[in-house]
């Protein structure tokens, strides 16, 4: 008798078990709110030259640049330059759920395979302001998402590159 009893006592764990779910997290908590992660040997560079200001992703000194933003000091006006596989009409960006689409030029690259896409935008546009304040920006392409995150010691410097934008 003591023996079905245990039995019947393990039985019915076993079920509460398997019937209980997992705490969700809960909202703007990190589980739901975390950055994606910074690539190894890919970065956030800035480069300043009188009144030019430029915020590349890429491999630090090489030709690798995925996506570039050029501006003139307080003009608030962004060139904005992407590498593309093929030519294309658009520059599609993301940051923490917003999205902007940029009616883009494009030409063959000179120093790699594939396409530069061009287009102008303005800094105060909501996808460049989610990305000044998160720190990472995602350019799509034939509904690819590329992620371009900062490592944290880069963060300054896109901070600065927008401050001196204006």
């Amino acid at each position: 008798m003591r023996l079905r009893l245990i039995s019947a006592l393990i039985a019915v764990s076993a079920l509460a078990a398997c019937a209980t779910q997992a705490p969700m997290p809960a909202a703007g908590s990190a589980a739901t709110a975390s950055a994606p992660a910074p690539t190894p040997g890919y970065d956030w560079f800035l480069n300043t030259d009188g009144q030019e200001a430029m915020l590349a992703y890429g491999v630090a000194n090489s030709d690798e640049i995925k996506l570039k933003l050029a501006c003139q000091a307080g003009s608030s006006a962004l060139e904005l330059t992407a590498s593309s596989d093929k030519p294309g009409r658009e520059i599609y960006l993301e940051s923490g759920g917003d999205t902007e689409r940029y009616r883009a030029a494009s030409e063959p690259a000179v120093v790699h395979d594939g396409e530069l896409l061009t287009a102008q935008a303005k800094t105060k546009d909501p996808v460049f302001q989610r990305f000044r304040s998160l720190g990472w920006i995602a350019a799509w392409a034939d509904d690819e998402r590329h992620v371009y995150a900062a490592h944290p010691a880069a963060k300054v410097q896109i901070e600065r590159f927008f401050t001196v934008c204006g």
